[in-house]
């Protein structure tokens, strides 16, 4: 009997994860939703389970704890689920002087967006390997791109994502595996949510959920590879290659600085 296999989405209950679970519904994927908001997760399992006729998994965790990605992993096993596309989209920013901020919150930074990444990441491609097939969509940003002062520990995460999985990209594409680095710039309010605040201003163009979604999961059909969703975002990454980075950063650190005043 074949073994049911599932894409996991981290970060599932709100935003980005939402989307990317929904979109990966609508192509007939099954699905295993992971976020700390269990309430959430439950109903949109739910309400695709009933759209899509789809397996809809919830599981509740706190991806920024320590080892995260371990212990999801050794869940996973226990259910005896099969990951065949992993969705890295889990993280969050935090805007202010790097020393003001509280250490443990930026702390949860890098565990959520490095840590159980590379955990989850670690524990899920053997089985991909072995079966020549599977894909890998991480979810970094313009971000990344450049050290961005008064979001330092926000694009030192992103930077350290884009180059971790554009590497990891180029060692297991000979085993059939797509991984795709997604990078997008500020994202529209989720109409869906109101209220809600914007993402991290960072350059280039803003863009819908649906249109960063629809971008990763192209480039995931193509075989996988860089997407910087929207013509104003994929300009300013090219530009930047042709400024030194100290300049960046300390042009960026100049206009945060005048915004906050």
């Amino acid at each position: 009997m074949t073994q049911t296999k599932y894409a996991l989405v981290t970060g599932a209950s709100r935003g980005l994860g939402k989307y990317f679970a929904r979109a990966l519904a609508a192509r007939g994927h099954h699905l295993v939703l992971v976020a700390r908001n269990n309430d959430q997760l439950m109903a949109l399992a739910a309400d695709l389970k009933k759209a899509h006729a789809i397996l809809a998994e919830a599981l509740s965790l706190d991806l920024a704890s320590r080892e995260a990605g371990q212990h999801l992993a050794e869940r996973l096993d226990a259910r005896g689920m099969k990951i065949d596309l992993l969705v890295n989209n889990a993280g969050f920013g935090e805007q202010g002087e790097f020393i003001q901020l509280p250490l443990a919150r930026q702390l949860d930074m890098i565990n959520l967006q490095n840590a159980t990444v590379v955990e989850l990441t670690y524990a899920l491609l053997p089985a991909m390997i072995h079966e020549r097939r599977g894909g890998i969509i991480n979810v970094s940003s313009m971000a990344g791109f450049q050290p961005i002062p008064y979001a330092t520990i926000y694009s030192a995460t992103k930077s350290f994502l884009t180059t971790f999985s554009l590497a990891l990209e180029a060692e297991v594409h000979r085993y059939g595996i797509n991984v795709v680095t997604v990078c997008p710039g500020r994202l529209r309010s989720d109409p869906e949510e109101p209220g809600s605040e914007e993402r991290k201003k960072v350059p280039g163009g803003e863009q819908s959920h649906e249109e960063v979604v629809r971008k990763a999961l192209e480039t995931l059909d193509r075989g996988g590879g860089l997407a910087i969703p929207g013509m104003a975002n994929k300009f300013a990454a090219f530009a930047e290659r042709f400024i030194p980075r100290g300049k960046v950063a300390r042009l960026v650190a100049k206009m945060s600085r005048k915004q906050a005043h």
